[in-house]
């Protein structure tokens, strides 16, 4: 997965609805950005530079994928979405958004396009008092003072005035912890974990991933697969068993809910496919013994891909005793989900087709999952 970078964005608008355009300039970072970690309060501030209407101003943590440069440009495009129009007149002027980088994890840049740690912070009261609110003890790289530092020695004397009006955090309207368990499959290089990986991290969710990497049998399986199919089969039943029996009957209180990267039901599903009928039906009679005791989750995903997608992926991904899977068994893989699927009517279940979707490089994709995962019983927040 790609490396994550933390940047302070600030907002300040002082045309039309004020708050609305903060608020909608929010709900796009977050739908075409990343996630919102933190927002602070909204304060209404004197314009700075030139005379004209106050200005409602915020500030926002964010964690992204995209580099600095990247989220540069995106954020321009959100200006522009939304209404500003940037003349090539010098001086400063009254806007309905004003995005602006102040700090990144990635550190000091000074190119053409961007410079960062934004050059004037330090003189800048309407950017310092709300960044307090979620950045007090973040420490400028140049001027080595922390935030609250900087707001304690700034040359700005200006009046900020402190809203009772707030900025919501777009992702309070995903609300994923009303399913408690959830669940998401798929075939093999589908991408369960990586979406699963994100879910955990963006909702402070406790993560169940499926331990693969430390079978013994996997590596040999897919030399000879009719030699090892059934000790393969065993052992993730009784490890996938195992987990869930620990993992999922132990309550977190410091998570909200579940995701699991598999379940149980996946190993009867492999096991129609490779096991020789008579191994199959002594499996499925300890298979019946266990899953009829383990917790079903809230909402079962399934990510289909096209078999040429997920050939790709397994290739990208570079497992090499990944890379003789023939497509036959993918396909094979892929029907027996789908029959899964079919035969259980008391499931809750969302079968999302991602052939065309990359949701780690492209967020308005991985969004786009988000919103089809919270309509399955057709409540949105």
């Amino acid at each position: 997965m790609k490396t994550a970078h933390q940047i302070h964005i600030s907002l300040g608008s002082n045309m039309g609805d004020r708050l609305d355009f903060l608020q909608k300039a929010i709900e796009h970072i977050y739908k075409i950005i990343g996630d919102v970690i933190s927002v602070s309060e909204v304060y209404q501030t004197p314009a700075w530079g030139f005379d004209s209407a106050d200005f409602y101003n915020a500030c926002a943590l964010i964690e992204t994928f995209y580099t600095t440069a990247e989220v540069l440009d995106k954020l321009l495009e959100i200006e522009t979405m939304l209404g500003r129009n940037r003349s090539a007149a010098d001086g400063y002027e009254a806007r309905t958004i004003d995005l602006d980088i102040v700090f990144s994890s990635e550190g000091e840049i000074n190119t053409e396009k961007l410079v960062v740690p934004h050059p004037a912070i330090q003189d800048r009261k309407f950017v310092l008092k709300p960044l307090v609110d979620i950045a007090s003890e973040v420490s400028h790289p140049k001027l080595k003072q922390t935030v609250s530092q900087l707001l304690e020695n700034t040359s700005d004397t200006s009046q900020i005035l402190q809203l009772d009006q707030k900025i919501t955090n777009p992702k309070e309207g995903y609300d994923l912890s009303r399913f408690e368990y959830l669940t998401i499959e798929g075939n093999i290089g589908a991408g369960k974990t990586s979406l699963a990986k994100l879910i955990s991290k963006e909702f402070n969710a406790k993560l169940i991933l499926e331990r693969f990497a430390d079978n013994p049998f996997l590596p040999k399986f897919y030399n000879d697969m009719e030699r090892y199919a059934f000790p393969l089969e065993m052992s993730f039943l009784a490890d996938r068993y195992q987990r869930m029996q620990d993992d999922i009957a132990q309550f977190d209180l410091f998570k909200d809910f579940v995701v699991s990267d598999y379940d149980v039901f996946k190993s009867l599903i492999f096991a129609k496919v490779t096991l020789q009928e008579e191994e199959y039906k002594l499996y499925k009679k300890v298979f019946d013994l266990m899953y009829i005791n383990l917790p079903k989750p809230g909402l079962y995903v399934y990510l289909y891909q096209n078999t040429e997608r997920l050939l790709e992926n397994i290739k990208n991904r570079g497992r090499e005793y990944e890379q003789k899977i023939p497509a036959e068994y993918l396909d094979k893989i892929n029907k027996g989900y789908l029959q899964f699927i079919k035969s259980q009517s008391d499931f809750n279940v969302k079968i999302i087709d991602v052939s065309d979707r990359d949701f780690i490089a492209n967020r308005v994709d991985y969004i786009s999952i988000l919103e089809e995962i919270i309509i399955i019983d057709g409540l949105v927040e």
